[in-house]
């Protein structure tokens, strides 16, 4: 991934969901989907193929289980992404937990477990024009 030109960028967001493509060169398989919950937020990854159809391993992710902050919110695995998980041999994720962070400058997203850190930071004082949409939107 490194190697290749990575943008996200907000395509729809309404008072519930806030649907956020990340685009890994010419890949436009993955969303981030971030929603309202009774308790707090949620975050979900949708992943498709290029003809719209979902992959195998998708719609995972987790619930906030504390208040975070304004600027940091972070999302544990939940049973029903172990259960895909362990379903598809990716135990390793299992102990997954991912974070959106963003402040005026910066919008992070990390994913980070035992012997995993992977954090990307988009710098939002460079807008660029609208990218083609995510896979199957």
């Amino acid at each position: 991934m490194a190697a290749q030109a990575m943008v996200m960028h907000v395509s729809a967001c309404s008072s519930n969901e806030i649907r956020i493509p990340f685009h890994v060169g010419d890949n436009r398989s993955r969303t981030w989907v971030l929603s309202k919950t009774s308790s707090g937020l949620r975050l979900k990854h949708e992943h498709r193929h290029e003809d719209g159809s979902n992959d195998a391993v998708s719609h995972y992710g987790g619930d906030t289980i504390d208040e975070g902050s304004a600027a940091r919110q972070e999302f544990p695995a939940d049973a029903e992404s172990i259960s895909m998980f362990r379903k598809a041999g990716l135990d390793a994720s299992v102990a997954n937990i991912w974070a959106l962070e963003t402040d005026d400058t910066v919008f992070a997203y990390e994913l980070k477990r035992e012997a995993r850190f992977f954090r990307v930071e988009f710098d939002l004082t460079r807008p660029i024009a609208t990218p083609p949409p995510a896979w199957g939107h």
